[in-house]
């Protein structure tokens, strides 16, 4: 019995040895194509003044812009900042990627082209009764 443990142990010596090996750290390469970043995770309570003030110690900012709701007026938690250059845009994303602006954490990814939006729909004319046809869910008034 003790002859399969000896044997067994040295099976999982050499098996971690050669893990290890196979699973050695690798530095990090830049996928940043572009100089803006998106920040999620944003509190309702960040404006652009603080948005600027967190990102501006990395390079020259261009553009900090919380995204703001329409009906509300408040923020929909999350952002964008532009840089002059790809490598600032790099520092900040190590710099603050999963760090906290007012009490939340944030985390920052490379911003993505906004994708085309379908053809709006023209305005469907109230009936005479004096509702409108929602295409979509059917009669609202």
């Amino acid at each position: 019995m003790m002859a399969f443990f000896s044997g067994a142990q040295r099976f999982l010596w050499q098996s971690s040895s050669v893990v290890a090996s196979h699973f050695t750290p690798t530095r990090f390469t830049s996928t940043l194509t572009s100089p803006k970043l998106f920040i999620s995770g944003l509190s309702r309570l960040t404006t652009d003044e603080k948005l600027t003030e967190a990102f501006s110690p990395f390079g020259q900012l261009l553009e900090a812009k919380v995204i703001m709701d329409r009906a509300s007026g408040r923020s929909k938690g999350y952002g964008f900042v532009t840089y002059a250059t790809v490598e600032d845009a790099e520092k900040a994303r190590a710099g603050m990627n999963a760090k906290f602006i007012d009490g939340w954490v944030i985390f920052v990814d490379p911003a993505k082209p906004r994708e085309p939006r379908p053809p709006q729909q023209p305005q469907s004319q109230p009936s005479g009764a004096g509702f409108t046809v929602n295409k979509t869910i059917g009669w609202c008034g």
